[in-house]
């Protein structure tokens, strides 16, 4: 089965994590990372610029509206994803439980739809 792993972080937080504890922990996320693919485990993973270079795009009454940065006011953002194989629900999380960007912010885990499975039943 297929997760996404949506990587999550409070900037506040973050920013009180000093440089060589930061890297640290993103050189392990890299050799974790790096294993996880050589395994099979780890199909694809991203890191996100900062949110002030975001846009939000939404379309209301044939209005378009652009934005500065994401629309939902909250301290944590979306920093990056990681696409992942996993047995179950439960491995996905033991699997997010080991980023260290969990104390920072949160990894939100969802099982990915199978998109075929949708197209065949809608006649796509």
């Amino acid at each position: 089965m297929q997760f996404l792993l949506l990587v999550y972080n409070d900037d506040t937080l973050l920013d009180a994590v000093p440089e060589r504890e930061f890297d640290s922990r993103m050189k392990d996320c890299f050799d974790k990372a790096d294993a996880m693919q050589r395994d099979g485990r780890l199909l694809q993973s991203q890191q996100l610029e900062s949110v002030r270079k975001a846009r939000s795009v939404r379309i209301r009454d044939g209005r378009t509206q652009v934005l500065d940065g994401p629309f939902a006011e909250t301290k944590e953002v979306l920093a990056g994803f990681n696409l992942i194989e996993a047995d179950s629900l439960d491995e996905a999380v033991r699997i997010a439980s080991e980023f260290p960007w969990v104390q920072t912010g949160c990894i939100e885990v969802r099982p990915v739809r199978d998109m075929q499975a949708v197209r065949e039943r809608v006649g796509a």
